[in-house]
């Protein structure tokens, strides 16, 4: 029997036990969302992997696979997630002089009773730690930064865009 939740957090019971929340009663939407993330390095090591230079070989290509397959297996790796049938995974690295690094983006789409927010954190994740995996041997100074929702688009919150002033608001 599950306990009633003072805390407002849809994971914890009453009694600070975990549990899986239980979306059987959801309504199927069509859900969407986007994250982002930076791998900052050396200007050297960002040379050599847009020039496809790297020892382990292509780092962009290999990193958009290991973030599309992450998003897969989301609710391997996060424990109280449900597994969801994704209609589309997509993950852009573009190389950022300025930073100096590479960005990653990725978006999760779904149509289901729970959203994507996860899976496109986690494509991001995976494939910023894939970047710095391929790219160690020459540069161990890597930092993953900034990984965060962008937007989530679906189900009965709808839509929400980070807002860079407040880090984060809702739009109804």
């Amino acid at each position: 029997m599950a306990g009633k939740r003072e805390s407002g957090l849809t994971h914890l019971r009453s009694d600070g036990r975990a549990e899986m929340v239980d979306v059987g009663a959801k309504a199927d939407s069509h859900r969407t969302a986007t994250a982002r993330g930076c791998v900052v390095m050396a200007m050297e090591t960002l040379k050599a992997i847009v020039s496809n230079n790297a020892k382990k070989g292509d780092v962009i290509a290999v990193a958009r696979l290991a973030g599309i397959m992450a998003a897969k297996k989301t609710y391997d790796l996060i424990p109280l997630c449900h597994p969801l049938a994704l209609n589309k995974v997509s993950v852009e690295i573009e190389p950022d002089e300025g930073l100096p690094g590479l960005r990653v983006e990725a978006t999760a789409r779904v149509t289901g009773k729970t959203g994507v927010e996860m899976e496109a954190l986690t494509a991001v994740s995976v494939a910023c730690l894939t970047i710095y995996d391929m790219a160690k041997a020459l540069d161990r100074g890597m930092s993953i930064t900034g990984v965060h929702l962008v937007e989530k688009k679906g189900g009965k919150s709808g839509t929400w865009r980070a807002d860079e002033k407040s880090n984060g608001s809702h739009i109804g």
